[in-house]
C-alpha cells in the first residue's frame, strides 16, 4: 500500500534488506540510522531482546534528531511523522545468535544450519515522531537448510555480508537460496522486516487521535 502524501516516513536502520522490503511496500521514506552499543542491551528471551533493540534504536535517533533540527521542524510541520525501527536475531539451537564478529564465528554459525534449521525473531516498533507513541510487534519465521557445502561457507565469508545480518543467515543470497529446504513463515520476515506486521503497526499509528 502506498503512503499517502500527508504521511512522512522515516526508516532508522541501515540494513539494505529492510530497504528492499519497504520499497517493496510502496513507501517512500528517508533513511537515518542509530549509533547503539547493542550488546549492551541484554534480556533472555528473544522476543524481549529485539523489541528492547528497537526501541533503543528509536531513543538515540529521536535524540540525533533533537541535536540536527530535524525535530523541530517535524514538529512546526503539518504531516504525520512515522518513524520505523526493527531489530532481529537468529535462534539456533536454543541460542539466541546476533551479528558474527569474527570470520571463526561466522563459520561456526553458517555450518551449524546445514541439514538443520534456525528461526528468526524479529521486532518492528513504529513511533509517531510528534507524539511519542509507539506500536510494536514481533514475528517469527523458521529456515530449514538442505547440506551446506563448505566452500559456500567460506565465499560466504570472503564476501563479508553475513557479518551484517543476524546470525550470518543470508537465505536470499544467490549461493545460499538454492540451499534452502522450506520457509515456515514469510521470507520478507527472514529478512528483517516483516510486511504484514509493518502494515498492521502503520495503520494503527495513523488511526491514533
Amino acid at each position: 500500500m502506498a503512503a499517502s502524501s500527508a504521511l512522512r516516513l522515516i526508516l532508522g536502520s541501515s540494513s539494505a534488506s529492510r530497504r528492499q522490503i519497504l520499497s517493496e511496500m510502496g513507501y517512500k521514506f528517508t533513511l537515518l540510522s542509530a549509533d547503539i552499543d547493542e550488546k549492551e542491551i541484554r534480556k533472555e528471551k528473544p522476543e524481549e531482546l529485539v523489541v528492547a533493540l528497537a526501541h533503543a534504536k528509536a531513543d538515540a535517533i529521536l535524540e540525533k534528531m533533537k541535536n540536527n533540527g530535524m525535530m523541530k521542524e517535524i514538529v512546526d510541520s503539518q504531516e504525520t511523522t512515522l518513524m520505523i525501527t526493527a531489530d532481529q536475531v537468529v535462534v539456533h539451537d536454543g541460542v539466541i545468535r546476533e551479528k558474527p564478529s569474527t570470520p571463526e564465528e561466522a563459520r561456526k554459525f553458517i555450518k551449524g544450519y546445514s541439514e538443520s534449521h534456525a528461526a528468526t525473531i524479529g521486532s518492528v516498533l513504529v513511533t509517531n515522531v510528534k507524539t511519542g507513541a509507539r506500536r510494536e510487534g514481533w514475528d517469527k519465521a523458521e529456515v530449514y537448510f538442505h547440506k551446506i557445502p563448505d566452500e559456500v561457507v567460506e565465499s560466504l565469508i570472503e564476501e563479508g555480508n553475513v557479518f551484517y545480518v543476524a546470525g550470518g543467515l543470508l537465505v536470499e543470497h544467490p549461493l545460499t537460496s538454492p540451499l534452502v529446504e522450506a520457509i515456515v513463515g514469510t521470507i520478507d520476515s527472514v529478512m528483517g522486516l516483516p510486511k504484514a506486521l509493518t502494515e498492521k503497526l502503520i495503520k494503527e499509528s495513523l488511526s491514533e487521535p
